[in-house]
């Protein structure tokens, strides 16, 4: 056995992990979804024959959050079952499993860091299918990590640093909450850190990571202007009321990295610092 396998290979986190990979020099064999359906048990087997990988990076995932109200059988599939698939693969051939997961899985009502002790109680579809995802894989026998995240933004795919970037082209002024607070994330930053995890001599179980920091959305949304070369001002705070969604959003899900930092794994950045560097090194790539 030897290499990596990366599922979810064409997406935001997955593309990045991809990148770190071969930039360090790593055997990968990165399978997008439309390659590699997690949730065909036959298809991931015989997959797993073929690459024979030592750690597998589950980035498919079912991420429409609102969507997923009215669709939680389909998350469930993707973000559940999937899991529970690889789990038991990994856990037959030996490789390491690392999968990721979301603040999603936590109420949201706290006032201080989430730590990976703390019981999850997911609020939402997305968030119970996640966390019943967690539970496949942590009971499968395989040597897996689950790795929760949260606020996402990187080069592919929708994220809130694209969206903000394209309303500031349209709109005078941009409303946006200011009571809900996490941590924004950078994909690569958090890429690095997973290829970190994945051979890092640590036991199995949960773990926390993010980029340092807090910010509401209305915090993230001015700092994107000022990035941009724009007037921070003409972002306008709001509340949760006013931007009513199918599915609800945590008011407070900053994740604990203590246990993360006592491993000895490498610090992210902090979350003003990692958006700046994102601007730097992807100029418009990143909002376009």
């Amino acid at each position: 056995m030897s290499g990596w396998l990366v599922t979810g290979a064409a997406g935001q986190l997955g593309s990045d992990v991809v990148d770190v990979l071969h930039a360090y020099g790593e055997e990968v064999a990165a399978y997008a979804r439309k390659d590699l359906d997690i949730t065909d048990r036959v298809l991931v087997r015989a997959t797993m024959r073929m690459v024979e990988p030592s750690i597998v990076v589950n980035c498919a995932a079912y991420t429409a959050v609102d969507d997923a109200e009215a669709n939680e059988s389909a998350a469930l599939e993707i973000n559940a079952h999937g899991p529970a698939i690889l789990g038991e693969e990994c856990a037959r051939t030996g490789a390491r499993l690392i999968q990721i997961s979301t603040d999603y899985v936590f109420a949201g009502n706290a006032d201080t860091p989430y730590d990976e002790k703390t019981r999850p109680a997911p609020r939402s579809a997305y968030g119970r299918t996640k966390a019943a995802g967690e539970q496949a894989v942590l009971t499968s026998g395989a040597d897996a990590h689950v790795v929760r995240t949260a606020w996402l933004y990187g080069q592919v795919g929708t994220n809130f640093v694209r969206t903000i970037a394209s309303l500031a082209q349209t709109r005078e002024t941009v409303n946006v909450v200011d009571d809900q607070i996490g941590a924004p994330t950078w994909t690569l930053h958090l890429a690095r850190a997973l290829v970190a995890l994945g051979i890092a001599d640590v036991p199995s179980g949960i773990w926390h990571c993010t980029n340092a920091g807090e910010a509401s959305w209305y915090i993230f949304a001015r700092a994107i202007f000022a990035e941009l070369g724009l007037d921070p001002a003409r972002v306008l705070p709001t509340t949760s009321a006013e931007f009513l969604r199918p599915a609800p959003r945590p008011s407070y899900s900053v994740l604990s990295m203590d246990k993360w930092q006592r491993a000895g794994l490498p610090e992210l950045p902090h979350w003003r610092d990692a958006l700046h560097e994102a601007f730097e090194t992807l100029g418009d790539e990143l909002y376009t």
